[in-house]
């Protein structure tokens, strides 16, 4: 799996992450709000993040 260097990711439950690197292998992510007005990292989330299947 190729690894974008510039998208570190410890979430090792999703389809786009390096597990070798603790990288994503997309070559950009979105990232989007779980709250109106978030503000904290809680209120963001990664909506590129797909279910790794298994």
């Amino acid at each position: 799996m190729t690894c974008n260097n510039n998208i570190k990711c410890t979430v090792s439950t999703c389809v786009h992450h390096s597990k070798e690197s603790n990288c994503c292998s997309l070559s950009q992510i979105q990232v989007g709000c779980t709250a109106a007005s978030p503000t904290d990292c809680r209120g963001t989330e990664c909506v590129s993040f797909s279910m790794h299947k298994n």
